[in-house]
């Protein structure tokens, strides 16, 4: 592919067999730039071939940045470092749907206006009873968040931008409530309903873990430590769950159905699960005089073992949100008391492998922030079964944010992705009679 660039516009040209074909350049306010093949298959008759879209853009966004070389992560230009260390996540919540950080008195709008939809209508405990004692949680999560369209109606027209707002404040404020009765659910207890007098993270862990025979006060290293998490998990650009809520939202679904299929995609292993498989990881090794046993076999190709919180298929340097997850992790076990925990001895020893083993640095495994969540939310008193419903609840607000932009931009149509075809050519049906 050639490039060539006037006063006006930039163009690639493609040559296939003796004909070109040029092609529009747009650039990014950072990042490479993109060519533009939409009219491709008008032009030349062929489509692109590009399984997991790892090499295609889907849709112009204004919202995360990443930049996976360099270990950058940014919401609306913020470096999440930055995020993660001076506000909280009712404040991210508001830039990524605004735009920009809050002035003091949207803030104080803002977080009013969040906590009082943290009630879910109370028919939906009996909604919750149709599941099975012994449901995942994020069985019941998915279907919990689809079924809030049939409470809100007043919420569902996407063509009017009120709803969709009101749509988007009561996810934010009713996901952490229906994922706290997911887990009280879980575990046999009574619902316990949400406090006004409490802030975002405190309000959930009391959810979770108040129980009405005693009086509950979250600690505010723990509340902190879940707030931090939340903020480091709002967003990640076009991964799975996200492009699922965009290309849902594409034909028109209301927002409630689109956030149930980011939420359905968020249960995958690969995706929202992988802070779960590093924490068996870490048990499985058990101690640290075993970790070479599976270093050795991780970097055995015959051996199918892998070691799960290294490498991202976006970072190919450190992830930055690791760095923030590393201390995080570190505040909680020392709050609580956990100062030999045989999980955190192992993952330190494999962090400093990672880190200075040529074969790590060489094929850039460094550690990710599921590397260290599964060893704090363990700590915190999660259950394994957990870990991915706490991930749906921060990732919610980036779903929302990246639904409602994609709503509001003119260019937008409904998803249809390409294929291609290899299975049989056009045969006449052959009756059962005469089939051999």
């Amino acid at each position: 592919m050639d490039a060539k660039t006037d006063a006006n516009k930039a163009t690639g040209s493609i040559t296939v067999g003796n004909k070109n074909y040029d092609l529009p350049i747009y650039k990014g306010s950072i990042g490479p730039d993109v060519l533009d093949i939409s009219k491709l298959y008008g032009q030349s008759g062929m489509f692109t071939y590009d399984p997991g879209f790892t090499s295609t853009a889907s849709c112009e966004s204004k919202i995360t940045y990443i930049d996976g070389d360099e270990g950058v992560l940014l919401y609306r230009g913020y470096p999440i470092d930055q995020l993660a260390e001076h506000g909280d996540f009712l404040e991210t919540c508001y830039l990524l749907l605004y735009g920009e950080l809050p002035t003091a008195a949207q803030k104080a709008d803002f977080d009013y206006r969040v906590t009082r939809h943290t009630m879910v209508h109370e028919q939906m405990s009996r909604f919750f009873q149709g599941f099975r004692r012994d449901a995942h949680p994020m069985a019941i999560m998915t279907g919990s968040i689809g079924a809030l369209s049939a409470f809100y109606h007043d919420s569902t027209d996407i063509s009017d931008p009120t709803q969709r707002m009101i749509a988007s404040l009561r996810m934010i404020a009713k996901v952490p409530t229906l994922a706290a009765m997911a887990y009280k659910y879980s575990v046999g207890q009574p619902f316990v309903y949400p406090k006004n007098d409490l802030d975002y993270a405190s309000n959930f862990l009391h959810m979770c873990f108040a129980v009405p025979a005693e009086e509950y006060k979250p600690n505010p290293v723990l509340a902190r430590a879940m707030d931090r998490i939340f903020i480091l998990h709002a967003d990640h650009e076009q991964n799975a769950s996200t492009s699922t809520v965009r290309l849902a939202g594409s034909s028109g679904a209301n927002p409630f159905a689109c956030i149930a299929a980011g939420c359905a995609c968020l249960w995958g292993p690969a995706h929202g699960g992988a802070n779960e498989a590093a924490l068996n990881m870490l048990s499985e090794i058990g101690t640290v005089d075993r970790i070479p046993e599976f270093v050795r076999r991780a970097k055995d190709k015959s051996d199918s073992y892998r070691l799960m919180g290294f490498g991202h298929r976006v970072y190919k340097n450190y992830d930055p949100r690791a760095k923030i997850m590393q201390k995080t992790c570190h505040e909680v076990l020392a709050e609580l008391g956990i100062k030999d925990d045989p999980l955190l001895d192992v993952a330190m020893e494999l962090e400093r492998i990672a880190l200075h083993d040529e074969y790590f640095i060489e094929k850039k495994l460094y550690p990710n922030i599921d590397f260290y969540s599964g060893i704090t939310l363990k700590a915190m008193g999660f259950p394994t079964t957990m870990f991915t419903v706490l991930f749906a609840v921060a990732r919610t607000v980036g779903w929302i944010a990246q639904w409602k932009e994609m709503i509001e931009d003119p260019k937008q149509k409904i998803g249809r992705p390409r294929q291609l075809y290899t299975g049989a050519t056009e045969r006449d049906y052959v009756p059962t009679s005469r089939r051999k």
